[in-house]
Protein backbone atom coordinates (compact mmCIF):
# COMPACT_ATOMS: atom_id res chain seq x y z
CA UNK A 1 0.00 0.00 0.00
CA UNK A 2 3.09 2.03 0.93
CA UNK A 3 4.15 2.08 -2.74
CA UNK A 4 0.34 2.32 -3.76
CA UNK A 5 -0.10 6.09 -1.71
CA UNK A 6 3.31 7.10 -3.14
CA UNK A 7 2.26 6.44 -7.21
CA UNK A 8 -0.98 8.37 -6.14
CA UNK A 9 1.28 11.53 -4.70
CA UNK A 10 3.17 11.35 -8.03
CA UNK A 11 0.36 11.46 -10.00
CA UNK A 12 -0.85 14.39 -8.14
CA UNK A 13 0.91 16.99 -10.20
CA UNK A 14 2.08 18.49 -6.90
CA UNK A 15 -1.24 19.37 -5.75
CA UNK A 16 -2.72 18.32 -2.13
CA UNK A 17 -4.36 14.89 -1.68
CA UNK A 18 -6.80 14.30 1.02
CA UNK A 19 -6.37 11.87 3.15
CA UNK A 20 -10.19 11.22 3.20
CA UNK A 21 -9.63 10.32 -0.76
CA UNK A 22 -6.95 8.61 -0.67
CA UNK A 23 -8.42 6.12 2.70
CA UNK A 24 -11.67 5.52 -0.21
CA UNK A 25 -9.14 4.66 -2.76
CA UNK A 26 -7.35 2.27 -0.51
CA UNK A 27 -10.77 1.24 1.10
CA UNK A 28 -8.86 1.46 4.51
CA UNK A 29 -8.57 4.08 7.74
CA UNK A 30 -6.95 7.67 7.70
CA UNK A 31 -4.40 6.57 10.36
CA UNK A 32 -3.06 3.71 8.45
CA UNK A 33 -2.43 6.17 5.82
CA UNK A 34 -0.99 8.40 8.20
CA UNK A 35 1.32 5.53 9.23
CA UNK A 36 2.55 4.99 5.77
CA UNK A 37 3.13 8.65 5.08
CA UNK A 38 5.17 8.70 8.26
CA UNK A 39 7.04 5.89 6.82
CA UNK A 40 7.39 7.36 3.57
CA UNK A 41 9.09 10.43 5.24
CA UNK A 42 11.25 8.13 6.92
CA UNK A 43 12.52 6.88 3.84
CA UNK A 44 13.68 10.44 2.52
CA UNK A 45 10.42 11.40 1.08
CA UNK A 46 9.52 15.20 1.54
CA UNK A 47 5.77 15.19 2.10
CA UNK A 48 3.54 18.65 3.39
CA UNK A 49 0.77 18.08 5.24
CA UNK A 50 -1.96 20.18 5.59
CA UNK A 51 -5.15 20.16 7.50
CA UNK A 52 -8.31 19.78 6.04
CA UNK A 53 -6.04 20.07 2.23
CA UNK A 54 -4.03 16.57 2.71
CA UNK A 55 -0.89 15.69 1.58
CA UNK A 56 1.53 17.05 -1.04
CA UNK A 57 4.61 15.21 -2.45
CA UNK A 58 7.15 18.19 -2.58
CA UNK A 59 10.43 15.89 -3.19
CA UNK A 60 11.45 12.47 -3.59
CA UNK A 61 15.22 11.11 -2.41
CA UNK A 62 18.08 9.77 -4.89
CA UNK A 63 16.95 5.70 -3.29
CA UNK A 64 17.38 2.77 -5.44
CA UNK A 65 13.81 1.72 -5.40
CA UNK A 66 11.57 0.85 -8.46
CA UNK A 67 9.19 3.46 -7.64
CA UNK A 68 12.28 5.86 -8.12
CA UNK A 69 13.94 4.07 -10.77
CA UNK A 70 10.67 3.20 -13.14
CA UNK A 71 10.18 6.37 -14.98
CA UNK A 72 14.05 6.35 -16.32
CA UNK A 73 12.98 2.90 -17.46
CA UNK A 74 12.52 1.67 -21.03
CA UNK A 75 13.43 -1.84 -20.34
CA UNK A 76 11.50 -5.13 -21.34
CA UNK A 77 12.79 -7.33 -18.46
CA UNK A 78 15.74 -6.24 -17.15
CA UNK A 79 15.03 -4.10 -13.90
CA UNK A 80 11.47 -4.46 -14.42
CA UNK A 81 11.57 -6.63 -10.87
CA UNK A 82 13.64 -5.50 -7.81
CA UNK A 83 14.45 -6.33 -4.19
CA UNK A 84 15.71 -3.44 -2.20
CA UNK A 85 17.39 -3.34 0.74
CA UNK A 86 18.25 -0.64 3.16
CA UNK A 87 21.84 -2.89 3.52
CA UNK A 88 22.98 -6.04 2.89
CA UNK A 89 26.15 -8.11 3.36
CA UNK A 90 26.29 -9.12 -0.47
CA UNK A 91 23.76 -8.51 -3.11
CA UNK A 92 25.73 -11.11 -5.17
CA UNK A 93 25.13 -13.68 -2.20
CA UNK A 94 21.80 -12.82 -2.14
CA UNK A 95 21.21 -12.98 -5.41
CA UNK A 96 22.23 -16.68 -5.48
CA UNK A 97 19.89 -17.26 -2.91
CA UNK A 98 17.03 -16.86 -5.36
CA UNK A 99 18.27 -17.20 -8.62
CA UNK A 100 17.09 -19.98 -9.41
CA UNK A 101 13.26 -19.24 -8.98
CA UNK A 102 13.46 -15.59 -9.89
CA UNK A 103 12.51 -14.52 -13.40
CA UNK A 104 15.34 -13.18 -15.62
CA UNK A 105 16.54 -9.87 -15.49
CA UNK A 106 15.39 -9.40 -11.17
CA UNK A 107 17.99 -7.08 -9.83
CA UNK A 108 19.31 -7.29 -5.97
CA UNK A 109 20.39 -3.67 -5.17
CA UNK A 110 21.43 -2.31 -2.04
CA UNK A 111 22.00 1.43 -0.38
CA UNK A 112 24.73 -0.28 1.37
CA UNK A 113 27.12 -3.40 1.38
CA UNK A 114 28.86 -4.71 4.43
CA UNK A 115 31.03 -7.47 2.62
CA UNK A 116 30.97 -6.43 -1.31
CA UNK A 117 33.82 -7.51 -2.91
CA UNK A 118 35.33 -7.76 -6.43
CA UNK A 119 37.21 -9.95 -8.49
CA UNK A 120 39.90 -12.44 -7.10
CA UNK A 121 38.45 -12.10 -3.70
CA UNK A 122 39.27 -8.60 -3.43
CA UNK A 123 37.22 -6.01 -0.79
CA UNK A 124 35.07 -3.52 -2.45
CA UNK A 125 33.67 -0.10 -0.22
CA UNK A 126 30.27 0.18 -0.69
CA UNK A 127 28.89 3.14 1.89
CA UNK A 128 25.51 3.68 2.13
CA UNK A 129 23.46 5.85 -0.33
CA UNK A 130 26.89 6.81 -2.20
CA UNK A 131 26.73 4.33 -4.93
CA UNK A 132 25.01 1.73 -6.89
CA UNK A 133 26.08 -1.31 -5.25
CA UNK A 134 23.46 -4.25 -7.33
CA UNK A 135 23.27 -7.44 -8.78
CA UNK A 136 21.23 -8.76 -12.24
CA UNK A 137 20.12 -12.35 -12.28
CA UNK A 138 20.63 -13.51 -15.81
CA UNK A 139 19.65 -16.72 -17.45
CA UNK A 140 21.35 -16.98 -20.94
CA UNK A 141 20.68 -20.17 -23.18
CA UNK A 142 24.09 -19.57 -24.40
CA UNK A 143 26.95 -21.68 -24.39
CA UNK A 144 29.22 -21.55 -20.70
CA UNK A 145 32.00 -20.59 -22.88
CA UNK A 146 30.95 -17.46 -23.58
CA UNK A 147 29.46 -16.08 -20.51
CA UNK A 148 32.44 -13.63 -19.79
CA UNK A 149 31.59 -11.66 -22.75
CA UNK A 150 28.97 -11.02 -20.22
CA UNK A 151 30.96 -9.07 -18.31
CA UNK A 152 32.21 -6.77 -21.16
CA UNK A 153 29.14 -5.86 -22.26
CA UNK A 154 27.81 -4.99 -18.46
CA UNK A 155 31.54 -2.80 -18.83
CA UNK A 156 30.30 -1.19 -22.05
CA UNK A 157 26.95 -0.36 -20.80
CA UNK A 158 28.54 1.62 -18.04
CA UNK A 159 30.73 3.11 -20.06
CA UNK A 160 27.46 4.07 -22.71
CA UNK A 161 25.07 5.30 -19.73
CA UNK A 162 27.85 7.71 -18.15
CA UNK A 163 28.18 9.15 -21.79
CA UNK A 164 24.55 9.52 -21.27
CA UNK A 165 25.50 12.26 -18.67
CA UNK A 166 28.04 13.65 -20.81
CA UNK A 167 30.74 12.14 -18.49
CA UNK A 168 34.00 10.53 -20.50
CA UNK A 169 35.05 7.61 -19.34
CA UNK A 170 37.44 4.29 -20.54
CA UNK A 171 37.23 0.70 -19.83
CA UNK A 172 40.07 -1.47 -18.66
CA UNK A 173 39.50 -4.86 -20.30
CA UNK A 174 37.45 -6.26 -18.90
CA UNK A 175 35.60 -5.50 -15.89
CA UNK A 176 36.98 -2.03 -14.70
CA UNK A 177 35.39 1.62 -15.99
CA UNK A 178 38.29 4.21 -15.22
CA UNK A 179 37.98 8.42 -15.25
CA UNK A 180 41.83 9.78 -14.92
CA UNK A 181 43.16 6.95 -14.51
CA UNK A 182 41.41 6.02 -11.50
CA UNK A 183 38.34 3.04 -11.06
CA UNK A 184 34.62 4.25 -10.71
CA UNK A 185 33.31 1.26 -11.46
CA UNK A 186 34.24 -3.22 -11.27
CA UNK A 187 32.10 -6.00 -12.25
CA UNK A 188 31.96 -9.14 -10.85
CA UNK A 189 30.43 -12.20 -13.05
CA UNK A 190 29.65 -15.73 -11.40
CA UNK A 191 28.14 -18.74 -13.13
CA UNK A 192 26.27 -21.32 -12.20
CA UNK A 193 26.18 -24.33 -14.43
CA UNK A 194 25.61 -27.92 -15.62
CA UNK A 195 27.49 -29.52 -18.15
CA UNK A 196 26.83 -27.14 -21.13
CA UNK A 197 23.41 -26.06 -19.38
CA UNK A 198 23.78 -22.58 -17.47
CA UNK A 199 21.67 -22.57 -14.79
CA UNK A 200 21.80 -18.83 -13.87
CA UNK A 201 24.54 -16.60 -14.31
CA UNK A 202 24.91 -13.36 -11.72
CA UNK A 203 26.23 -9.98 -12.45
CA UNK A 204 27.58 -8.18 -9.26
CA UNK A 205 28.24 -3.97 -10.35
CA UNK A 206 29.45 -1.60 -8.01
CA UNK A 207 29.72 2.09 -8.93
CA UNK A 208 31.24 4.79 -7.04
CA UNK A 209 28.65 7.42 -7.88
CA UNK A 210 28.59 9.93 -4.81
CA UNK A 211 31.43 8.78 -2.55
CA UNK A 212 33.68 11.76 -1.21
CA UNK A 213 37.94 11.49 -1.19
CA UNK A 214 37.87 11.06 2.33
CA UNK A 215 35.87 7.49 1.44
CA UNK A 216 38.61 6.26 0.06
CA UNK A 217 41.67 5.45 2.10
CA UNK A 218 44.60 2.93 2.63
CA UNK A 219 45.07 1.13 -0.25
CA UNK A 220 42.22 2.00 -2.60
CA UNK A 221 43.59 5.55 -1.74
CA UNK A 222 45.48 6.05 -4.90
CA UNK A 223 43.42 3.55 -7.22
CA UNK A 224 39.89 4.24 -6.80
CA UNK A 225 37.46 7.46 -7.51
CA UNK A 226 33.81 8.80 -7.79
CA UNK A 227 31.59 10.45 -10.53
CA UNK A 228 31.07 13.17 -7.89
CA UNK A 229 34.87 13.20 -7.24
CA UNK A 230 35.96 13.79 -10.73
CA UNK A 231 32.76 15.58 -12.41
CA UNK A 232 32.27 18.00 -9.30
CA UNK A 233 29.03 17.60 -8.78
CA UNK A 234 26.55 15.11 -7.36
CA UNK A 235 25.12 12.74 -9.93
CA UNK A 236 21.63 11.01 -9.47
CA UNK A 237 22.27 7.44 -8.80
CA UNK A 238 18.45 6.60 -10.00
CA UNK A 239 18.73 8.32 -13.26
CA UNK A 240 21.86 6.77 -13.65
CA UNK A 241 20.72 3.46 -12.95
CA UNK A 242 17.70 3.48 -15.06
CA UNK A 243 20.26 4.41 -18.17
CA UNK A 244 22.47 1.63 -17.46
CA UNK A 245 19.84 -0.56 -17.41
CA UNK A 246 18.93 0.69 -20.84
CA UNK A 247 22.15 0.42 -21.96
CA UNK A 248 22.57 -3.32 -20.65
CA UNK A 249 19.61 -4.59 -21.81
CA UNK A 250 20.24 -3.19 -25.71
CA UNK A 251 23.69 -5.09 -26.18
CA UNK A 252 22.38 -7.70 -24.09
CA UNK A 253 19.25 -8.75 -25.92
CA UNK A 254 21.49 -8.74 -29.36
CA UNK A 255 23.90 -10.67 -27.82
CA UNK A 256 21.94 -13.66 -26.56
CA UNK A 257 18.83 -13.17 -29.48
CA UNK A 258 21.39 -12.22 -32.67
CA UNK A 259 24.71 -13.20 -31.09
CA UNK A 260 26.01 -10.09 -31.81
CA UNK A 261 29.04 -9.16 -30.01
CA UNK A 262 30.49 -6.64 -32.41
CA UNK A 263 28.51 -3.96 -31.33
CA UNK A 264 30.74 -4.31 -27.84
CA UNK A 265 33.31 -5.07 -28.95
CA UNK A 266 33.55 -1.45 -30.48
CA UNK A 267 32.79 -0.03 -27.92
CA UNK A 268 35.53 -2.15 -25.65
CA UNK A 269 38.04 -1.11 -28.72
CA UNK A 270 37.40 2.28 -28.84
CA UNK A 271 37.38 2.93 -25.07
CA UNK A 272 39.69 0.75 -24.31
CA UNK A 273 42.45 2.49 -21.64
CA UNK A 274 44.99 -0.45 -22.54
CA UNK A 275 45.25 -0.52 -26.28
CA UNK A 276 48.82 0.55 -26.96
CA UNK A 277 50.03 0.40 -23.53
CA UNK A 278 52.66 -1.20 -21.52
CA UNK A 279 51.14 -3.52 -18.97
CA UNK A 280 52.28 -6.11 -16.29
CA UNK A 281 50.04 -9.83 -16.93
CA UNK A 282 49.40 -11.41 -13.25
CA UNK A 283 48.87 -15.06 -13.09
CA UNK A 284 49.17 -15.93 -9.31
CA UNK A 285 52.84 -15.57 -8.57
CA UNK A 286 53.72 -15.17 -12.32
CA UNK A 287 54.46 -11.90 -14.04
CA UNK A 288 55.08 -10.56 -17.54
CA UNK A 289 54.94 -7.81 -18.99
CA UNK A 290 53.99 -6.74 -22.58
CA UNK A 291 52.33 -4.22 -24.85
CA UNK A 292 48.73 -4.59 -25.26
CA UNK A 293 48.38 -4.58 -28.88
CA UNK A 294 43.93 -5.11 -28.87
CA UNK A 295 41.17 -7.15 -28.51
CA UNK A 296 40.09 -10.26 -30.67
CA UNK A 297 36.90 -11.07 -31.80
CA UNK A 298 36.36 -13.04 -28.87
CA UNK A 299 36.70 -10.50 -26.26
CA UNK A 300 40.41 -11.74 -25.59
CA UNK A 301 43.36 -9.30 -25.00
CA UNK A 302 45.83 -9.40 -26.99
CA UNK A 303 49.29 -9.03 -25.74
CA UNK A 304 52.76 -8.41 -27.20
CA UNK A 305 55.73 -9.78 -25.51
CA UNK A 306 58.01 -8.89 -28.07
CA UNK A 307 60.02 -11.44 -30.83
CA UNK A 308 56.46 -11.72 -32.70
CA UNK A 309 55.09 -13.60 -29.75
CA UNK A 310 51.69 -12.28 -29.08
CA UNK A 311 49.47 -13.79 -26.40
CA UNK A 312 45.40 -13.70 -26.57
CA UNK A 313 44.50 -13.46 -22.65
CA UNK A 314 41.40 -14.54 -21.30
CA UNK A 315 39.75 -12.96 -18.03
CA UNK A 316 39.47 -15.18 -15.20
CA UNK A 317 42.10 -14.92 -12.70
CA UNK A 318 44.41 -12.47 -14.58
CA UNK A 319 44.93 -9.40 -13.29
CA UNK A 320 46.61 -6.68 -15.90
CA UNK A 321 48.33 -3.48 -14.37
CA UNK A 322 49.86 -0.86 -15.32
CA UNK A 323 53.86 -1.42 -15.49
CA UNK A 324 54.21 1.58 -12.64
CA UNK A 325 50.24 1.45 -10.68
CA UNK A 326 46.70 0.16 -11.39
CA UNK A 327 46.93 1.83 -15.19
Amino acid sequence: MKEGILKLLKENNDDFLSGEKISEYFNVSRAAIWKHINTLKEEGYEIESVPRKGYRLISSPDILTYGEIEKYLNTEFIGRKIYYFDTIDSTNKKAKEIALEEVEGTIVISEEQTLGRGRLGRGWVSPKGKGIWMSIILKPQIDPMKVAKITQIGAAAVSLALEDLDIKSYIKWPNDIVINRKKVCGILTEMSCELNMINYVIMGIGINVNLDKQDFRGEIENVGTSLKVETGKKISRKKLLGLFLNRFEELYTSFINKDNFEDTLKICRDKSILIGKEVRIIKGRDEKSGKVVGINDEGELLVDYGENKVENIMSGEVSVRGLYGYV
